[in-house]
């Protein structure tokens, strides 16, 4: 349940992407942004942790299940998959332009959170021999110990016009031209590692009887929830981005407060959106009726909407963008190259986003239909 109300919120940052008005498609670039947007953009921070915590804790699951060797064989081929599916199908869908864009001079392919998942799998496939709290133990020491690299090792470095080596991607945004291929890492890895084996370290914590389980994860959420405050507020450690008190008044601050690192995503980021979806976990059991089948439909079949949805958004995008008269080419492409003057108010991309959850709302329904009464071996790959 929790896995689907993430998913529909993650929607949201993606429909803004492709349907605002281009001038403010950064939100947190901006430091007087209105409250709504940085909110709406805030709320989707805690999309990717989810998944790939949730991914991790997924695999921890099978241990029981799976020899060594069999759950290194699924979590490796399954990160295979998930990299073909990022290099060659989300690509596809996000740009509309398999031949290349002239703006970057080449096929763009963004290595986003599907990426993040499965590299992070691949080296799961290798390190979860050693035993859950081995994974557990050294998860949290990459991430609580990744920010030392800030000092030396910049969080963003893409498109600055140098020719960086390709393991600068494990803590830092880069781009890298591969052939044809104009690479753009988005999602530094090497933390994400981390968030993947503390998945799989604490998948035990599932395995309780539930009472205990929310008992657990409600007080391990409001430790990490405090944490996060203490952390943020004392900025020793912990994030690059530091704040400090505004003159626009509280909610001002408040906002500079919230607006932690995701590229790579810093301890103070993960502190902020663990915590919070571990209390939402713990509180999921109380939820009932059709407001909890909405989102265990989209929560059974993440990877069934997160491929269509993209696909889904783009090609309204260029119905709006037509309505609006603009030329076709000039929507098949990124759209951080959509034409000047396109785009829509917050109000709309709110609509807009209504409308994708509804249109995929059935497909998700009928793909968890179909996993639920068949076995077979490749469902477990959509």
């Amino acid at each position: 349940m929790v896995r689907g109300v993430v998913i529909v919120i993650m929607a949201i940052d993606h429909v803004r992407d492709f349907f605002m008005i281009a001038a403010q498609q950064d939100p947190l670039a901006d430091p007087n942004v209105p409250p709504a947007l940085f909110f709406t953009r805030w709320i989707t921070h805690f999309c990717a942790p989810v998944f790939v915590l949730l991914a991790g804790t997924s695999a921890g699951l099978m241990v029981r299940r799976r020899s060594h060797g069999e759950l290194a064989t699924f979590l490796f081929t399954r990160g295979v998959w998930l990299l073909f599916i990022e290099l060659f199908v989300i690509a596809t869908a996000v740009t509309f332009a398999p031949q290349g864009i002239p703006e970057i001079g080449g096929t763009f392919v963004a290595m986003q959170v599907i990426w993040a998942i499965g590299a992070s799998m691949i080296v799961l496939s290798i390190v979860q021999r050693f035993g859950r709290r081995a994974c557990l133990i050294l998860g949290l020491a990459i991430v609580c110990g990744h920010n030392l690299l800030d000092p030396i090792w910049p969080a963003s470095q893409a498109f600055d016009g140098r020719d960086w080596p390709l393991w600068v991607a494990l803590h830092s945004q880069i781009s890298y031209q591969a052939g044809p291929f104009v690479l753009l890492f988005a999602y530094p890895v090497l933390a994400w590692i981390g968030v993947m084996m503390i998945g799989f370290g604490v998948s035990p914590v599932f395995e309780l009887p539930v009472e205990r389980r929310n008992r657990v994860l409600l007080r391990g959420g409001v430790a990490l929830t405090a944490a996060f405050v203490v952390v943020r507020a004392i900025q020793v450690y912990g994030d690059p981005n530091g704040w400090q008190i505004q003159s626009g008044g509280s909610l001002a601050t408040l906002i500079d407060f919230l607006n932690t690192t995701k590229y790579p995503p810093s301890l103070d980021f993960l502190l902020m959106t663990i915590g919070p979806a571990a209390i939402l976990c713990a509180l999921a059991d109380r939820v009932e009726g059709p407001v909890k089948e909405f989102f265990l439909t989209f929560g059974r079949v993440p990877f069934a909407f997160y491929v269509p949805h993209f696909f889904l958004i783009h090609a309204l995008s260029v119905g709006l963008g037509l309505l609006q008269g603009f030329a076709l080419a000039q929507m098949l492409t990124l759209f951080l190259f959509y034409p000047k003057g396109y785009g829509v108010s917050l109000a709309g991309v709110y609509a807009a986003w209504a409308l994708v959850i509804v249109l995929l709302y059935p497909f998700c329904r009928w793909v968890g239909g179909i996993k639920a009464r068949r076995r077979d071996w490749w469902l477990s790959y959509l």
